[in-house]
């Protein structure tokens, strides 16, 4: 297509960046033809124009449609270029952290520097058995392809780690590793994985080191073959190493380490064993300082060397080799400390008695004089002499060095030897799986040998990528048979042969290092003279003549030549190596017996030359030649090279490429510019290009015609879907070469499937326009017609409205009219009226005033009269003031007599002042008084009102007093009169008392005001009080009401902890239920391994038979176990010892010490058990406790009082036989007949005592079966022979004298009443259970009623009104049922309760009528049933037992077990009938008490139960069978053993055959066990059926089609949704487990167990769905969401038809139900968050966040989650403390119960079918 057609406005394109390398943009204007530029609109609003290259006129590189970003496969890319690759990866790695991703056959690894949960056991066994492109990308995925592989194609397998430092190459193939050994297992129970996983610690502790990358950096290549057997077991393992970084043994580069065990020992140095090697800190040591970073944050070193130790110990090295080890590592330490001092220019010594020389020598066993002599000398030998030649200091230096190098380089060979010894087995090596961890390309400023080397490998395996991946293309097309064209891909041959060819730089580099004088410059001028022109690859930089350039695979690498020849040399001094051979320390002479004697061949000394040594170890399976040592490093490199590849050209190879997101191991940081340079160097690009150059996108025609069925018209569609593809794709692309059509594919070009996802992205959205056009115009027109119809109702209102307004207007204008008139009148009367008013106020004014003038007139005549009279007034006036004076004059005089007289009053009065202030302060001193007690009494105010009062009343005695004194003073007044002498001191006088009058008068107002205010304050006081008092009474009623509230909450806290205490109890009962189970699978599967083992030495035996134990020999009576088995197994190894001597014994004898541990632990286990279930009763019995204790006394007191009535029945009974004699002695004459005295006595008591009787009757019953039963069981062989025994001995005891018959008397009455009383005790306890059970019933009802409520709610309500009916129907209907049950035994009651009146009615007319004896005693009277006559169970019927005989014991079981078909007995049988015929088999060697019988007939049944379902535990039919069986077998042994918990439902009938001899409840124990064990078979039996489907069917298959479309996907393809021939469907897990149930039903399954059944069923499904939904990113989608919702409905509808909703298997679908919705609910707001974290309470936060992570749309209208979101979602999920586990446990198995089942079937109507071959059985 033309590139205007995709180079439109709105189209995003990728342009170069300098610092993100690639940055997104959008065209805002179309590109035409010609245009040079591009008008361009960056992510951030930036508008920029883009020019073009002039000359190549190249488009940029267009972006991927949103619905394919994040995709798990780099192929499914529809633009497979440098940019989407990169976004591709940054958005799964920052975005959906996600850290693994493919690209066709590589899984591209990103290094999150960050521990994360996807690890575990439970995702090793998720992607176990799973096809590599049906889960998300994962290191067990590619590991999982390798041994599937390996097993389908018989070829051995190889997966290539590389990667640059730091990347992760070590942790993918450690894990790897680790995937192998977990879903392989091992052949025996040496525990190879084991050993293959411990020499991981191990390698890295001697090969890891800290570097500036990486704080776990592998310094060596590795390539380790993990050898498996022809069943895919692992066997063992074998170890090759490449490149090991010496020189780090004696530099590191700044902030980088030493290799770990350095920095391990140092860090132990304080531990015993340890204070030989004489170490201390790593800051004290040469060797492991220059770093200056000796400790990696997060690490202990003394943890990780008890690691190590732990590995070394595992692999078979022992400690003194382990020490032996540890001695040289310290050695080489202190030989870095040994100080070298320059003796003189040309020579060196070391100072005498040196420390660290003596430490060195002491730990390998050498003579100090000796090292410290060759450290500063070396031995030349010419043709014709030897002479000795001291060393300078620097070539001294370097010499300890090379020595130290060495040293650590032979010591690491030698570990790697034995760990190889340790891991290699005698088993027969069927296949392996190489895994490959080795340096990946590298480049640095500096770059030498090691990175020449280094480089030179990765060429070596890019090519070999690159022809795998060229060959897969071809097999591919040719497979699909479309036509082959060449594709152009790079060919890294013309470097490989620069490199290792003739005359190569290898070669070159060798020839140099054999030349006398041969140096890095020479060499570089052979490179220069041979390369410089005649190969391009090779170039000579323009500014130095001592490096050269290689133009590899990856990118251009300058080396530098310094160095080189000396590194390929790698040479050391001889006579130091010569003496350390000659130690005393065996392991260092070990070390070096096989080692090589290279000297350098110039006899110069090695110096440091450059940053890295190398150390090569050559293949262990060829024998070394004595020219080998001779070799260059270049040479054994390039052939260890070349082995490597004859190893992974013979294998399949799979790749993963590590990558360093950042050079900060920031976590989850991604660095564009780092992570593009390593996808360039790794061959990630290169697969891309390969993959783009061809047909890189792959649909089946299904999937195709899925997806674009959107493009099809209905006239297209043709029967024949790949006929209909192929049309319309030749319509839809018009250039034929840009797809192909395969037989089962369709094949495109790069960029294909972007355009017809725009293609149908354009029709989806023109179909949504058209909807939106439609659905507007359909609600504009609404709005229209729903407009107009408002005008027409306005139009109308408001023509209404203004005719109304008319009328009113008229109204109004008529009613004016006629208002103007009646105005108008009005005001016209108005004026006449006025001017009449005028008129007469004119007239009523002149007529006034004329009359007011004749008032004036009037008025003034009458005023002159007024004056005279006034005048003469005054007169007389004046004349009376004189009289006046005259007559006040007079009464001055009065006055001053009076006021005499008054001073005397005034003295009397001064008197009564001061006694009055008396009186106050008494007064004042009572209201002091008065105070302080007012707060204690309040009765007080009255007695202090009297006291006021009788104040008062003093005070008025007092004021009489003052009267009286007046009076007296009055008379002294007289006398005063006498004295007028005295006249102006008493003046005086009157005047002071006045003025002190005053004074009192003041301070009597003041004390009043006092008073007035205290007696306010007082009564403020007071209301204060009341108030108080109000207060605290208020407060009080608070408190009171606080308490209740608190002893409420109390009291709800405590039934809360009871409750949560009782479930505590029950979890822990279930827990140790579930441990206990766990622990018999896990001894049947030792069981079964030990068999196997026994098998296997049989066979390997030449003898034709085996010994074989007797069964009688396999228990005894007091161990109802599996002894039986293992003594078996036991004589089985012993037969088998002498013949099979080769076989390794201590397995067998570990295996026999294994399983007695187990069996000890069971016990303990099954103690603990019984213990907890003791606890859990001693909790339900608390409750009892009381109320026993409570009716204690009352049961004590009806015993008395059952006592005194026993003894007046005796006397009644005795007064009956009296007159029954009587009667019978006067049988001749008429006084016995009615109306006699005679009869009517008799007929008195009799109805005196009926009552009575009809009492006892019941318990003399029970007497006397106790009694039969006790005689029978005295005389029970007597009996069996002769019958008549017991009646003579009844006879016998009536004989006997009386004594003796009162004392039987009184042991028969204490017997009852202790019967009765246990009876009633039973009766009490019973009545407790049933209501307990109705409790519990109630509740269940009542909760299922509100889930019932809850779900009706959910519905709409047609569905609620019919789901409401069909409750009632149902619960109706289970009402009738229950009636009907409660009505059957009413009438077996009746029956039984008449049967029993009959025999008493006949047993009191034989005692009336045919009795003719004296006296009867009532220990008589109890023994009478004894005689056969009355004694009904005595008829000779059948008594359920069945007789077989000894020797057809073996008949009986291959007959009714192993040749048993369980098809024919479930359809044609009654269900469990191999189960009753064993138990009838079992009572009748109960009843002859042959204890030898029943114990050979228990073991053969388990035995035989066992070994047929070992035979055919696959077979679910036959699991379930003899489930069924065991279960009912079980029941019997319960219902019939005696035990009264076991009889309550059983009828008398069934009581008479319970077992008699025995006790079998330790052996029902085992028949318990035995029955777990089955349940487990029948478990993984049924979920190895379901396992296939589940994912099919749940979340692959489009229940609902068309919900959901196929997206693109890249080479790994997927599992098609489509439903094709073969796939499993919901239809299908529906119709499996309608098939089981049907089965289980058939088969008699208990109905409790088929609800534990199917709930672990439905736990299964829900666990595996749930897990492959978390692991699957194309699942996750909104539409999946709806499909998993539906599935789950048709899960519960099944459950609703088969009546199990109420057994908990809906709840083990809650998690995934939450799944589902959460891929369905918003994710925007903080309110959806919320509604999230509420929804979600059954998942974990790990699985929520993985959910939201791996949410995907499915079409461009979804949206994804953001990751603002996710975080929101993790900060509220904070909070919840659960397991970071990530899946569900698929493996769990719920621990299973077998509640008691009692069975209504009567033994003795068992029939047995001939078809049976059973005609050996006898009934009895």
């Amino acid at each position: 297509m033309a590139a205007s057609e995709l180079f439109t406005k709105r189209a995003r394109v990728w342009i170069p960046d300098a610092e993100e390398v690639w940055k997104s943009a959008e065209l805002t204007k179309d590109y035409k033809n010609g245009d040079t530029s591009l008008q361009l609109l960056l992510e951030d609003g930036t508008n920029i124009e883009h020019t073009l290259d002039p000359k190549t006129k190249n488009l940029p590189y267009l972006r991927n449609p949103d619905i394919l970003v994040g995709e798990n496969d780099l192929t499914a890319l529809s633009y497979l270029h440098e940019p989407a690759v990169l976004h591709n990866l940054k958005v799964r790695f920052i975005d959906s952290k996600l850290i693994y991703t493919y690209c066709g056959i590589v899984l591209v690894a990103i290094n999150p520097y960050e521990t994360l949960q996807i690890y575990g056991t439970d995702i090793i066994n998720a992607y176990s058995g799973q096809n590599m492109g049906d889960m998300d990308p994962h290191i067990f995925a590619v590991a999982e392809e390798a041994y599937k592989q390996m097993a389908r194609d018989e070829r051995n397998q190889s997966i290539i780690v590389s990667g640059e430092s730091g990347a992760g190459k070590t942790v993918s193939a450690k894990y790897a590793m680790r995937y192998f050994a977990t879903v392989s297992g091992s052949a025996s129970e040496a525990n190879v994985e084991e050993k293959v996983l411990a020499s991981n610690p191990i390698m890295e502790a001697i090969g890891n080191a800290k570097t500036t990358r990486n704080d776990n950096s592998s310094r060596f290549g590795k390539y380790i073959e993990i050898g498996f057997d022809n069943r895919y077991r692992i066997i063992g393992a074998n170890m090759r190493t490449y490149l090991l970084e010496k020189s780090r043994v004696v530099f590191q580069a700044d902030e980088e380490r030493n290799y770990h065990i350095f920095y391990q020992l140092c860090a132990s140095s304080h531990l015993p064993e340890f204070k030989i090697l004489n170490l201390s800190s790593a800051n004290d040591f040469v060797y492991t300082r220059q770093g200056h970073s000796p400790v990696i944050e997060g690490v202990d070193d003394t943890k990780e060397l008890r690691n190590t130790r732990h590995a070394f110990t595992l692999l078979g090295i022992n400690e003194s080799y382990q020490m032996g080890l540890f001695q040289v590592l310290a050695a080489i330490l202190h030989l870095g400390n040994v100080e070298i001092k320059d003796r003189d220019s040309d020579s060196s010594v070391i100072a005498p008695n040196n420390r660290h020389l003596m430490a060195f020598c002491e730990l390998v066993g050498v003579a100090y004089q000796d090292m410290s002599h060759w450290l500063c000398h070396r031995k030349l030998k010419t043709t014709s002499e030897t002479y000795i030649k001291p060393l300078p200091r620097l070539q001294a230096t370097n010499a300890r060095d090379a020595l130290s190098k060495h040293i650590y380089a032979k010591l690491f060979n030698w570990i790697v030897e034995h760990v190889n010894k340790a891991l290699i087995t005698n088993i027969k090596q069927h296949s392996f799986i190489g895994v490959l961890d080795i340096y990946g390309f590298e480049t640095f400023e500096i770059n030498s040998f090691e990175q020449f080397c280094i480089n030179y490998a990765n060429e070596k395996l890019q090519q070999q990528f690159n022809m795998h991946v060229f060959k897969l293309e071809q097999e591919e097309y040719m497979r699909e048979q479309i036509p082959w064209t060449l594709i152009d891909f790079y060919d890294n041959q013309p470097c490989i042969n620069l490199i290792e060819a003739k005359m190569g730089i290898l070669d070159l580099l060798d020839e140099e290092c054999k030349m006398p004088k041969g140096s890095d410059d020479s060499w570089a001028q052979k490179l220069y003279n041979t390369h410089l022109k005649s190969c391009s690859l090779f170039e000579k930089p323009r500014m130095s003549n001592r490096a050269f350039i290689i133009q590899h695979f990856a990118d251009k690498v300058e080396y530098q030549c310094d160095g080189f020849l000396e590194k390929n040399k790698d040479t050391v001094n001889e006579e130091q190596i010569n003496v350390l051979k000659a130690s005393k320390f065996d392991l260092l002479v070990e070390l070096f017996r096989d080692g090589e004697k290279a000297t350098s061949p110039t006899g110069q000394v090695p110096g440091t030359g450059g940053r890295t040594r190398l150390s090569i170890k050559p293949d262990k399976g060829r024998e070394k030649s004595s020219k080998d040592h001779k070799k260059t490093v270049g040479c054994q490199f390039r052939n260890s090279l070349q082995m490597l590849m004859e190893t992974l050209n013979a294998t399949t190879p799979h790749y993963v490429r590590c990558i360093k997101p950042n050079d900060f191991k920031m976590a989850f940081s991604f660095d564009p510019k780092r992570a593009v340079q390593q996808l360039r160097a790794c061959g990630v690009l290169e697969t891309i290009r390969i993959s783009a150059a061809g047909f890189p996108s792959r649909w089946t025609y299904q999937e195709f015609f899925s997806r674009y069925r959107v493009l099809m018209k209905q006239k297209d569609v043709l029967s024949d879907k790949k006929l209909t593809c192929r049309n319309v794709l030749e319509k839809l692309v018009q250039d034929q070469d840009k797809y192909q059509f395969g037989k089962t594919k369709i094949f495109f070009r790069a960029g294909q499937v972007a355009y017809l996802e725009k293609l149908r992205a354009d029709k989806l959205r023109a179909a949504c326009i058209r909807i939106q056009k439609t659905i507007r115009c359909w609600l504009a027109r609404k709005k229209y017609l729903r407009m107009r119809s408002a005008a027409i109702t306005i139009q109308r209102f408001t023509r209404g409205y203004q005719a109304r307004c008319l009328a009113k207007f008229m109204r109004r204008t008529q009613a004016a009219t006629i208002i103007q008139k009646y105005q108008r009148m009005c005001v016209e009367r108005k004026r006449y009226r006025q001017k009449q008013a005028a008129a007469l106020a004119m007239q009523t004014i002149l007529r006034a005033y004329m009359a007011r003038q004749k008032y004036q007139m009037l008025l003034r005549e009458h005023k002159a009269v007024i004056i005279q009279k006034r005048i003469r007034g005054w007169l007389a006036r004046c004349w009376y003031k004189r009289c006046l004076e005259s007559i006040v004059y007079l009464q001055c005089c009065i006055r001053r007599m009076r006021a005499r007289q008054e001073l005397k009053k005034l003295k009397i009065e001064a008197r009564s002042v001061e006694h009055f202030k008396k009186l106050n302060k008494g007064m004042e001193n009572k209201i002091m008084q008065l105070q302080r007690k007012i707060d204690e009494q309040h009765k007080d105010n009255r007695s202090l009102n009297e006291r006021l009062s009788g104040l008062e009343t003093s005070y008025t005695t007092e004021s009489e007093k003052m009267r009286g004194e007046l009076s007296r003073l009055r008379g002294y007044e007289e006398e005063a009169k006498n004295k007028t002498n005295q006249v102006s001191s008493l003046l005086e006088e009157l005047e002071r008392v006045k003025k002190e009058l005053s004074t009192t008068q003041q301070e009597k107002k003041t004390i009043e005001d006092w008073a007035q205010t205290y007696r306010s304050e007082m009564e403020k006081m007071v209301s204060e009080l009341k108030e108080q008092n109000g207060l605290l009474k208020k407060e009080k009623d608070d408190l009171n009401r606080s308490i209740q509230e608190q002893s409420q909450q109390m009291t709800v806290k405590m039934a809360r902890a009871i409750a949560e205490e009782t479930q505590q109890l029950e979890t822990d009962l279930n827990e140790e239920r579930s441990r206990y189970q766990n622990l018999l699978t896990e001894h049947l599967r030792l069981e079964e391994k030990y068999d196997d083992l026994k098998e296997a030495m049989v066979l390997s035996s030449n003898k034709p038979g085996h010994r074989r134990t007797d069964s009688t020999h396999s228990s005894n009576e007091s161990e109802y176990t599996y002894n039986s088995e293992y003594a078996e197994m036991e004589e089985g190894s012993r037969a088998a010892e002498d013949v099979t001597r080769g076989i390794d014994t201590s397995l067998t004898l570990k295996l026999q010490k294994r399983l007695t541990e187990l069996e000890q632990e069971k016990q303990s286990l099954r103690n603990e058990l019984e213990n907890k279930e003791d606890q859990f009763q001693r909790a339900r019995a608390r409750d009892n406790a009381e109320f026993k204790k409570a009716r204690g006394a009352e049961l004590e007191y009806e015993s008395l009082k059952r006592q005194e009535l026993e003894s007046e029945n005796k006397k009644l009974r005795h007064d009956l036989a009296d007159m029954r004699q009587s009667l019978l002695g006067n049988a001749a004459t008429s006084t016995g007949a009615p109306g006699s005295p005679a009869y009517k006595v008799l007929l008195d008591q009799l109805n005196a005592s009926c009552e009575e009787l009809e009492v006892r009757k019941e318990e003399v019953l029970i007497l006397r079966s106790q009694l039969v039963s006790q005689k029978e069981a005295m005389h029970h062989k007597e009996t069996m022979t002769e019958p008549s025994v017991s009646v003579q001995d009844v006879s016998k005891l009536k004989d006997s004298d009386e004594i003796k018959q009162a004392y039987i008397g009184l042991k028969d009455t204490n017997r009852l009443l202790e019967h009765q009383l246990q009876t009633q005790r039973r009766t009490h306890d019973s009545e407790v259970e049933v209501m307990r059970g109705e409790l519990q019933s109630v509740k269940e009802e009542n909760s299922r009623q509100q889930q019932l409520l809850a779900q009706n709610l959910q519905l709409p309500p047609e569905a609620r009104i019919e789901a409401s009916l069909q409750h009632e129907i149902t619960r109706l209907t289970n009402e009738n049922l229950d009636l009907m049950e409660q009505l059957e035994k009413q009438d077996r009651t009746i029956r039984k309760l008449k049967k029993q009146l009959k025999v008493y009615s006949k047993r009191i007319g034989e005692m009336g009528a045919g009795q003719t004896e004296g006296q009867t005693s009532p220990g008589q009277m109890v023994e009478e049933p004894i005689h056969p006559v009355n004694i009904p169970r005595r008829e000779k019927d059948f008594q359920g037992m069945l007789e077989y005989k000894k020797e057809d014991e073996l008949k009986l079981v291959k007959n009714l077990i192993l040749e048993l078909k369980p098809r024919g007995v479930a359809v044609n049988l009654i269900p469990g009938l191999p189960a009753y015929i064993l138990f009838m088999c079992l009572r009748h060697a109960d009843y002859v008490n042959d204890d030898q019988k029943v114990r050979t007939l228990l073991t053969s049944t388990i035995n035989s139960i066992k070994k047929i379902l070992k035979k055919r535990g696959d077979d679910f039919e036959t699991v379930s069978f003899w489930l069924a069986n065991t279960c009912r077998f079980l029941h019997c042994l319960k219902q019939y053993s005696g035990d009264d918990a076991f009889m309550k439902h059983n009828t008398s009938r069934q009581n008479e055959h319970c077992l008699s001899n025995f006790d079998l409840a330790e052996y029902r124990q085992v028949i318990s066990d035995l029955a777990i064990q089955i349940y487990q078979q029948l478990i993984k039996c049924m979920e190895n059926i379901l396992q296939p489907m589940i994912v099919s069917a749940m979340l692959e298959h489009e229940t609902i089609q068309g919900v959901s479309g196929v997206k693109p996907t890249g080479l790994r393809k997927r599992t098609s949704s489509i439903a094709d021939e073969g796939t499993y469907t919901l239809d299908s897990i529906l119709r499996q487990l309608s098939a089981f149930h049907s089965t289980m039903c058939q088969h008699g399954t208990d109905p409790e167990l088929i609800k534990q059944v199917v709930k672990q069923q439905f736990y299964i499904i829900g666990a595996v769905t749930l897990n492959n939904l978390l692991l699957r990113k194309d699942m996750c989608s909104w539409s999946k969401g709806m499909q998993i919702r539906y599935n789950v409905s048709q899960l519960e509808e099944w459950l609703r038809d088969k009546g199990l909703m109420v057994c908990g298997a809906k709840e083990t679908l809650e998690p995934l139900i939450q799944a589902a919705q959460l891929l369905q609910v918003k994710k925007k707001t903080d309110e959806d968050a919320e509604a999230i974290c509420s929804m979600c309470q059954a998942l974990t936060t790990a699985q929520i966040v993985k959910v939201l992570n791996l949410y995907t749309p499915v079409n461009e209208f979804e949206e994804r989650v953001s990751v603002a979101f996710i975080r929101t979602i993790q900060t509220r999920l904070r909070d919840r403390c659960e397991s970071p586990q990530l899946l569900m446990d698929t493996k769990v198995i719920y621990p299973v119960t077998f509640p008691f089942n009692p069975s209504s079937l009567a033994l003795e109507t068992v029939q047995i079918p001939g078809s049976l071959n059973l005609g050996f059985l006898t009934r009895v």
